[in-house]
């Protein structure tokens, strides 16, 4: 049961209907019998284990087997704020934030942005959230928020502990990565915002407005990096402050004190 398939409506009983691309995947591709078992998840932080019942010409009925809880999500909550690149390029952007583990995805609408958040491309970007989900074996979906200004992100964030804008010329990034790590371990952050600007950066009343509302400036180094390298880069960082600290801890049995110096 390698492939897992997605329910956009919870699952809370003990059947359940396969619809649309998922079923056809089924029915098509994979060519599944009644009878044999496939792996569901609806979102909810759970994997299903279910065995197909019926089957019609585009569509599966299935008695739900098991039920399990399987939490995959880092411990801190990462929201990116992004200016969308062009094309093929939001694609691959959407899709590795979901494997970085990312909580949410909140498409900026900037001074300077090459690509304008539609609902039609937000709605393809939420497909790609669940078949990302799908093979890097999420519970859950990275959430796709409504289109936000800048300015309106950096107020209406829902309270992160660190809020973090990348700029030139701001804190270095090896730098934030100790700060957020020492304040990590010692239980002062519990989520993380991230800005991340276009081809063309950030104006400079944006930048304003990022700093009136206490937004730390960070450099991601000499290089200019795409809009999606950016994102990712520091997506990886923000998820390593985690995976550091418990793999570190799990692995050595070290306690709490040794994981803060």
């Amino acid at each position: 049961m390698a492939d897992r398939y997605f329910l956009e409506t919870p699952i809370a009983g003990e059947h359940a209907t396969l619809q649309g691309s998922q079923a056809h995947h089924l029915l098509h591709v994979m060519r599944v019998k009644v009878g044999d078992a496939v792996m569901l998840f609806d979102g909810s932080g759970a994997e299903l284990t279910a065995r197909v019942q019926s089957m019609g010409r585009n569509s599966l009925e299935l008695a739900v087997l098991a039920r399990k809880v399987v939490d995959r999500e880092l411990a801190v909550a990462i929201t990116i704020g992004v200016a969308l690149p062009k094309g093929d390029r939001q694609k691959w952007l959407v899709e590795k934030l979901t494997e970085l583990g990312a909580a949410r995805l909140v498409p900026l609408e900037t001074h300077r942005g090459v690509a304008q958040p539609l609902s039609s491309a937000i709605d393809r970007l939420h497909r790609t959230v669940i078949e990302a989900s799908k093979q890097c074996r999420r519970n859950r979906l990275m959430k796709i928020a409504a289109p936000q200004t800048l300015e309106q992100f950096v107020t209406d964030v829902e309270s992160p502990s660190a809020r973090l804008i990348a700029h030139p010329g701001g804190e270095a990034m090896l730098a934030s990565f100790d700060r957020l790590r020492r304040d990590y371990a010692n239980g002062d952050v519990h989520s993380i915002a991230i800005a991340i600007g276009p081809e063309g950066g950030f104006a400079d009343e944006e930048l304003a407005a990022a700093a009136a509302a206490g937004w730390t400036s960070i450099d991601l180094g000499a290089r200019i990096l795409r809009v999606e390298t950016a994102a990712v880069a520091w997506a990886s960082i923000a998820g390593l402050l985690t995976a550091r600290s418990h793999q570190l801890k799990d692995h050595f049995n070290l306690s709490d004190d040794v994981i803060r110096q």
